[in-house]
């Protein structure tokens, strides 16, 4: 008898809270973890889901975490398969920078997220993109961005309009990681 799919799904009342029932509903045999209190337990798992929330608002409850950080990170470098979206992705950077500080987070990806005031800018609209045969939809909305360049994508995103716009949609190991919010995820 072969194990059965499992998904374990990062959530709380606002870091991790933006996701879809739709695709809790399609994702089956879930599980939920705080990442700000919860050290997780990935041995039996086939999918981290990372969704979207406000992980900048809960910085310090989330580097307090370092177990669950380093569970996240030992998980990805195992090729563990994450799907992370806008918070989620964040939460995979290196770190996040704030007027108040500089906060690390999981360190999978090698990139830092700006939450500065100076650094906010609207990213708002539907996106869709193509990878591996598979299309993923979805919107991406928010004030964060990339510290410096945004990074290489492994795809190009388009808005509803058919128009490429620069939001990167990044990819390491089996981790696929972007700022859209997914409602319509190319995975089974």
């Amino acid at each position: 008898m072969g194990k059965a799919f499992r998904t374990l799904i990062a959530r709380n009342s606002e870091a991790f809270s933006f996701l879809y029932q739709e695709t809790i509903d399609r994702l089956g045999d879930v599980a939920f973890f705080d990442p700000e209190t919860d050290v997780p337990d990935l041995g039996c798992v086939d999918l981290l889901y990372l969704p979207g929330g406000y992980p900048e608002k809960h910085l310090e409850a989330l580097v307090c975490n370092e177990k669950a950080r380093v569970a996240v990170r030992d998980y990805a470098e195992s090729d563990g398969r994450i799907v992370a979206e806008c918070g989620g992705m964040m939460f995979l950077c290196k770190n996040i920078v704030t007027d108040g500080g500089d906060y690390p987070m999981c360190g999978v990806l090698p990139y830092t997220i700006t939450a500065r005031r100076a650094d906010r800018r609207l990213s708002l609209g539907y996106r869709r993109f193509v990878l591996d045969g598979r299309e993923y939809r979805g919107h991406e909305f928010h004030y964060t961005q990339f510290l410096g360049d945004n990074p290489p994508s492994v795809c190009q995103v388009f808005n509803a309009k058919g128009e490429p716009v620069d939001t990167p949609v990044l990819r390491y190991r089996n981790v696929l990681a972007s700022y859209t919010h997914l409602y319509h995820i190319g995975i089974e």
